[in-house]
């Protein structure tokens, strides 16, 4: 009566064991689910910032459709368009400006040797 029971016991553990194995390092097991996991925030984080930016892709569609304001600032911005009437002025940032006047002094002397 025991050597039975002692075999059916080791079969028992070593179908729990085959079982753990596959729950932990088979297919679908819990490495996976965790880089699944992983890869659905991810995602998700990503899919807000896309929603975000449609969204305000879109906000600014309907201001275009809807004229105005929205037309002219465009133009003014990316075209450089000007009303009439009025002046236009270009300013350029990067360079000070006694860096630009040394520059000018320089090719000014170049332009007339002296004797």
């Amino acid at each position: 009566m025991g050597k039975p029971l002692h075999v059916l016991l080791v079969v028992l553990v070593l179908l729990l064991a085959a079982l753990q194995y596959k729950l932990w390092y088979g297919s679908g097991g819990q490495h996976e689910v965790a880089a699944l996991t992983v890869q659905v925030k991810t995602q998700v984080a990503e899919n807000r910032r896309l929603q975000a930016r449609n969204d305000a892709l879109a906000a600014e569609v309907a201001d275009l459709k809807a004229g105005g304001e929205a037309v002219e600032e465009r133009a003014r911005s990316e075209l450089g368009m000007v009303k009439p009437g009025e002046t236009f002025y270009r300013v350029i940032d990067g360079a000070p400006a006694s860096a630009a006047s040394a520059a000018s002094a320089a090719s000014a002397g170049e332009a007339a040797p002296q004797p």
